[in-house]
């Protein structure tokens, strides 16, 4: 006899597992560090050892971070770069004399 297969355990790439997906806990708020990840911060990583290793971050200059819903229809640079190209001849030029 056969056994029935298991349900496939897959996350779909754009999907947040359930165990994640902190809106749905009590006080849990998605994006409640944005802000902060923008700026530079400290990471201290505890190993097993017992020493500490402490990495700082922060974002490239001409790095830009891309809302969800802009990052569907612009899943990379060059994408982006073709639709601001094509922006930029509506932009009006700024005047000489101000």
């Amino acid at each position: 006899m056969r056994k029935k297969a298991a349900k496939s355990r897959r996350v779909k790439k754009d999907d947040m597992r359930v165990e994640y997906d902190f809106a749905r806990m009590p006080g849990g708020v998605r994006g409640k560090y944005y802000q902060d990840y923008r700026e530079v911060h400290t990471v201290e990583i505890h190993r097993t050892d017992g020493t500490t290793a402490v990495q700082h971050f922060a974002l490239e200059d001409g790095a830009v971070m891309l809302d969800p819903d802009v990052r569907e229809c612009f899943p990379d640079s060059e994408t982006v770069n073709s639709a601001l190209r094509c922006l930029i001849p509506l932009i009006p030029k700024k005047s000489a004399m101000k």
